[in-house]
């Protein structure tokens, strides 16, 4: 049975993976992902909306939107 609850979402990134190109930090329309120490992604989970657009630009498909809380 359907609540209408949606739960929120937000980006994950597989920081062994991560290439650190910053093609995340450009897409973010919230400022939500940045690269820490120029090695990789970072996700600020209070600004990120889970809006995907990070995990769709990454060329590694290192980034996955994930259901939280």
């Amino acid at each position: 049975m359907a609540t209408g609850v949606r739960k929120k979402r937000k980006a994950s990134v597989d920081s062994r993976l991560c290439v650190a190109c910053g093609c995340c930090v450009k897409v973010c329309p919230l400022g939500a992902i940045y690269v820490a120490d120029g090695m990789w992604a970072q996700v600020n989970l209070e600004k990120c909306v889970g809006c995907g657009k990070c995990a769709k630009k990454c060329p590694a498909s290192v980034i996955e939107i994930r259901e939280v809380g």
